[in-house]
C-alpha cells in the first residue's frame, strides 16, 4: 500500500529520528512511503529520508512556517495536491501538530484511513477534549510512545502486541526504538576510575543543560579526575562555557559539538554516566542509545523518562531542576564502580525491548490488521 507520513518539520530531533524509523520499518514491510513536510526542513534530513526509501514532498519551498488562517489554507491546499498526486491508502500523522489541524483537514478532504502518533505526554495539549474527539471520531488508531503518555491522554494504557484486540477506533502504546543502524553492545562494559560523565543533547533549557556544568563542578571538586564530554550544540553553549570558566572546571570538559547519528556510538563508548536533566521529555531517545552502549543514565523524573529509565534497576532518577539531587545521584555512581557495573549490565539486558526489529514488526502488524477492516 501507499502510506503518507505527515510531519511538521524535518530537522534534527527525536521526533524526526523516530519518524525515520517508521519510514524504514514501512519500507522494509514492502510499502511505498511518501513523507510530506509542512514547514521547516534541513537538506541533510530530507536526504536521509530519501536514502531510507521514502519520497519526500516539502510543501514550503523555503522551509518557512505559515501561521494563522493563512497556514490552515496553505496546509489544506498542500495536502489536497499530495492526496490527488499520490492517492495514499493511509496517512500517518506525526506529532499531531500544529493543533491536530492536519488530521481535521485530511478528514475534510474525505480521507478516512488515518493513524496518529503523539510524541509527548498530554501536558503540552491545552484541550484534551479535542484529542479525545480526534481519537474517537477521526483516526483508526492513536499511538503513544510510552504508557505514561497514553495514560495522561486517556486515563488508561496498553502496550500494543500482535494479540491486542482491535476495535474500529483504538489507542495504545508502541515504544520508540533505537535507530535501525544502532546496534546493542554485546559484551558487558568494565568500569574503573576516573569516571567520565557525558551529555548528548541539544543545548537548550528544556533539556536542562543550564544545570549540567554546575553539577559537574561540584562532582569535580570531590573527584578531581572526573571528566565531562558534551555532544551537541544549541543556544546555551556559550552560557555553559562561561559557567565552566566561572566555576573553575573548564579544563575537565570536552566540547564535541553536534555529531552525526552514525558517530554517536563512538562518543557513548567514551562515557560512563550519561546525564539527562530534562525539564520535559516525551520519551528519551538518548537514554536508550546510552543504555545500548552500556552507559548508566542519570535522568530527571519527568515525562517518559521514569518509564524508560527504571530507577535503581538500570539507572537513577533525580528531582527535576534539582542540582542537589542530581549531584547526589551522580556521586553514588562515581564513588561506587561496582554499582555502575551492575546498572550497566542490567541496562544492556533491558534495552532490547526498544530494538528496531521489534518496533518494525509491531507497526507493520498494526497496518496489516487495521487497514483491511474497512475493505
Amino acid at each position: 500500500m501507499t502510506i503518507l507520513v505527515c510531519i511538521p518539520c524535518l530537522m534534527t530531533g527525536g521526533t524526526e529520528i523516530q519518524t525515520l524509523n517508521l519510514v524504514q520499518a514501512l519500507v522494509a514491510g514492502g510499502h511505498r512511503v511518501v513523507t510530506v513536510c509542512y514547514f521547516e526542513y534541513s537538506d541533510d534530513m530530507v536526504a536521509r529520508f530519501r536514502w531510507s526509501g521514502s519520497e519526500v514532498v516539502c510543501l514550503s519551498p523555503t522551509g518557512a512556517r505559515v501561521g494563522g488562517w493563512r497556514g490552515i489554507v496553505f496546509l489544506y491546499k498542500g495536502l489536497r495536491k499530495v492526496l490527488k498526486r499520490y492517492k495514499p491508502d493511509v496517512a500517518h500523522v506525526q506529532y499531531m501538530a500544529p493543533g491536530a489541524i492536519p488530521i481535521l483537514l485530511l478528514r475534510l478532504l474525505g480521507f478516512r484511513q488515518i493513524i496518529a502518533t503523539a510524541h509527548t505526554a498530554a501536558d503540552i495539549y491545552p484541550n484534551l477534549r479535542l484529542v479525545h474527539f480526534i481519537q474517537r471520531h477521526c483516526v483508526r488508531a492513536f499511538t503513544c510512545i510510552t504508557e505514561l503518555a497514553e495514560q495522561s491522554f486517556f486515563g488508561s494504557s496498553q502496550l500494543y502486541s500482535e494479540n491486542t484486540p482491535l476495535k474500529r477506533r483504538n489507542h495504545f502504546t508502541i515504544y520508540n526504538a533505537l535507530p535501525a543502524e544502532f546496534s546493542i553492545r554485546r559484551e558487558a562494559r568494565s568500569f574503573s576510575r576516573p569516571v567520565t560523565l557525558g551529555v548528548v543533547s541539544r543545548l537548550e533549557e528544556i533539556k536542562g543543560m543550564d544545570l549540567v556544568v554546575p553539577a559537574f563542578a561540584r562532582i569535580r571538586a570531590k573527584y578531581p579526575d572526573t571528566r565531562l564530554i558534551v555532544v551537541g550544540d544549541g543556544s546555551l553553549r556559550a552560557r555553559m562555557q562561561h559557567q565552566a570558566q566561572e566555576l573553575g572546571c573548564a579544563d575537565g570538559i570536552e566540547w564535541a559539538g553536534r555529531q552525526p547519528q552514525e558517530r554517536l556510538s563512538d562518543w557513548y563508548s567514551h562515557m560512563d554516566v550519561v546525564l539527562m536533566p530534562s525539564r520535559s521529555e516525551g520519551f528519551g531517545l538518548t537514554a536508550i542509545e546510552a543504555m545500548a552502549n552500556g552507559c548508566v543514565v542519570v535522568a530527571s523524573r519527568t515525562g517518559g523518562l521514569p518509564e524508560v529509565v527504571r530507577d535503581r534497576e538500570i539507572g537513577l532518577l533525580h528531582t527535576p531542576e534539582s542540582i542537589d539531587d542530581m549531584v547526589d545521584k551522580i556521586e553514588s555512581l562515581v564513588g561506587n564502580v561496582d554499582l555502575l557495573q551492575r546498572y550497566s549490565t542490567a541496562a544492556l539486558e533491558y534495552v532490547g525491548r526498544y530494538g528496531f526489529d521489534r518496533y518494525s514488526r509491531l507497526f507493520n502488524d498494526l497496518y496489516k490488521r487495521l487497514i483491511p477492516m474497512n475493505r
